[in-house]
């Protein structure tokens, strides 16, 4: 069908970025109900940082391609798909495998991306969009006048948040290190250093009553300071255990000591919600409901960036050989926004 080539980058074992290996091949065909996507654009997320650690909760066994999420034109289309989709710029969630030239896709998890959208630009706004999107309206579903937390507000997830947020009306405490503060006070957030000492007393004399809710990547001790921040009737979001990200033992077991937690919590008469987010949530068990939510909601964050409501963050594009440099890049820690790969 094609005369390109496919390149992928594999993750061979527990590696430093070094260790990524590039393998070439032959370009795959669409099957049925799959399409065929060129990528244009893919990223390097926190989730691709954990497996390199072999530290994600349910990663495949190695060796296998990473790659969170991408956006690419489709260029084949297999039996029983709109014959239409050929042509067309869309993005997907996939967990493994967009790190590559080509990706097969079921049709059914794609998203087509509005016009006026570049793929970069695109690929910023998957995950990151979608986690943001979600936690704010489908768990936490913040009200205009409410004030929330949002711990590492200039991250990937967390500088859509912000701005989703500010979108909707609501007033936002952010923390984040001091260089990112001016960026953060632009945008209408009052900025915590999180490296100046005790981050939970900065927060209540700001929001003496609680607030209304906290989004917390970091995991680990500090999960207990944003659960007694919150206000009567608030929700506390978790998604992820970054602090753990360099520990040894068990990868299962950060995590089901938040989801204890969470549970624990939310069995208390407190007036009080505690939530483990998973984008991943409801998709072995009613795929065609996460499918409806998954396209709703990437939706609703494309149109937000074309109302000029969020931004595409790209911190740094490189081309998908340079792949080494860009997950160093990525977790170095030092850049704002989303690492962007590039065919």
């Amino acid at each position: 069908m094609n005369a390109e080539e496919l390149v992928e980058v594999v993750l061979p074992g527990k590696v430093e970025p070094e260790g990524l290996q590039v393998r070439h091949g032959v370009v795959p065909v669409a099957g049925p109900g799959q399409v065929l996507i060129r990528m244009e654009a893919t990223g390097v997320s926190f989730a691709e940082q954990q497996m390199r650690r072999g530290r994600y909760y349910d990663q495949p066994a190695f060796p296998f391609v990473p790659g969170y999420d991408l956006v690419g034109t489709v260029v084949d289309t297999g039996e029983g798909v709109e014959p239409g989709l050929a042509g067309v710029r869309v993005a997907a969630l996939v967990k493994v495998g967009g790190w590559a030239s080509h990706v097969l896709v079921d049709a059914a998890d794609v998203v087509p991306v509005p016009d006026g959208i570049g793929a970069a630009q695109a690929e910023t706004l998957v995950v990151n969009g979608i986690t943001a999107w979600q936690m704010l309206h489908r768990k936490a579903r913040v009200r205009a006048g409410q004030t929330i937390l949002v711990h590492g507000a200039n991250g990937g997830v967390g500088s859509v948040l912000v701005q989703l947020a500010r979108a909707a009306g609501v007033k936002v405490i952010g923390t984040a290190s001091a260089r990112h503060h001016d960026d953060l006070r632009a945008q209408g957030v009052v900025p915590v250093d999180y490296r100046a000492g005790d981050v939970a007393a900065r927060v209540r004399e700001l929001a003496p009553g609680g607030v209304d809710a906290v989004f917390d990547h970091v995991g680990g001790r500090g999960i207990v300071d944003s659960w007694r921040l919150l206000a009567p009737g608030g929700t506390l979001v978790s998604y992820g255990s970054a602090s753990t990200r360099d520990d040894e033992g068990s990868k299962q077991w950060p995590v089901l000591k938040l989801l204890g937690r969470v549970w624990l919590w939310n069995a208390l008469p407190n007036r009080r919600r505690a939530y483990f987010y998973n984008a991943w949530a409801g998709h072995a068990l009613a795929k065609d409901r996460f499918r409806a939510r998954l396209r709703a909601d990437l939706t609703q964050v494309f149109a937000a960036f074309q109302r000029g409501d969020i931004t595409a963050r790209i911190a740094a594009q490189l081309p998908l050989a340079r792949v080494a440099d860009a997950l160093r890049l990525a977790e170095s820690g030092t850049v704002a926004g989303k690492i962007v790969l590039t065919p």
